[in-house]
């Protein structure tokens, strides 16, 4: 595909684990690893977008850029969007959110994700989703649920258990979203501009700021393992023995 790039949104102060994206990973500070994954992707360039000179010291120490961006930002996407205007990134760019706890994700998984952003010029956002097979991973709150039409385009997310099998057990069609997002530059200026939705305000979930003003996100479904992510120091003691 085209060339395309990844910003990772990365804040110091985190309520479950402060100062999670310097972490240390194998002599690595956590967020670094993201950046060569996303490297590894093929994207150009790789910038992390931040609120803290600590991090932005330690990104461009191993040899990364970053982008120092305003603290009060609500998500994720409108600090990128920040990083995005000074990069100065053509409107038309595609950019690639690769989250800054995500220090094992694929590289192949970042570069379809952009793939099918650039091949659906009717759709706003692209991002990927997983088979659902376990019950209890159904049931989790923290699982993040997602609906696709026939297009394989997202209908819904939701935290709840969706579609609802009212014969029982666990559905044949459910599927697990895996943060990830493409835009373009465009879309990223007039994301900061939408209203939020009172779905995404019940559900704390950004996304569903795009579906409720009826623009539409493209998916990728990754069949394969999703790597874990961090969110808690346990998480990182697990994320470093499959470093290892």
């Amino acid at each position: 595909m085209s060339r395309f790039a990844v910003l990772v949104p990365a804040r110091f102060a985190s309520t479950r684990f402060p100062g999670k994206p310097l972490a240390d990973l194998a002599g690595k500070p956590m967020v670094v690893r993201v950046c060569e994954r996303a490297r590894e992707s093929g994207a150009a360039p790789v910038c992390v977008a931040t609120d803290d000179e600590r991090i932005a010291q330690a990104v461009r120490a191993h040899g990364f850029e970053a982008r120092m961006t305003k603290p009060g930002h609500a998500s994720g996407t409108e600090r990128i969007a920040e990083a995005a205007a000074q990069l100065g990134l053509a409107d038309d760019a595609i950019v690639v959110n690769v989250q800054g706890d995500e220090p094992l994700i694929a590289p192949r998984l970042i570069a379809r994700v952009a793939a099918a952003l650039e091949a659906r010029p009717d759709a706003s956002v692209a991002t990927a989703c997983h088979p659902l097979r376990e019950a209890r991973e159904f049931a989790n709150p923290n699982v993040v649920k997602a609906v696709l039409d026939a297009r394989g385009d997202a209908l819904y997310f939701s935290r709840a258990g969706i579609p609802f099998p009212r014969a029982g057990g666990t559905p044949g069609t459910a599927y697990r979203h895996v943060g990830i997002y493409a835009y373009r530059v465009a879309f990223l200026r007039r994301y900061a501009g939408l209203e939020p939705a009172p779905l995404e305000a019940i559900e704390q979930l950004e996304q569903l700021r795009v579906l409720w003003h009826g623009l539409r996100i493209a998916t990728v479904i990754e069949e394969g393992a999703i790597a874990p992510g961090v969110d808690t120091p346990a998480d990182l003691e697990a994320v470093l023995r499959l470093l290892q």
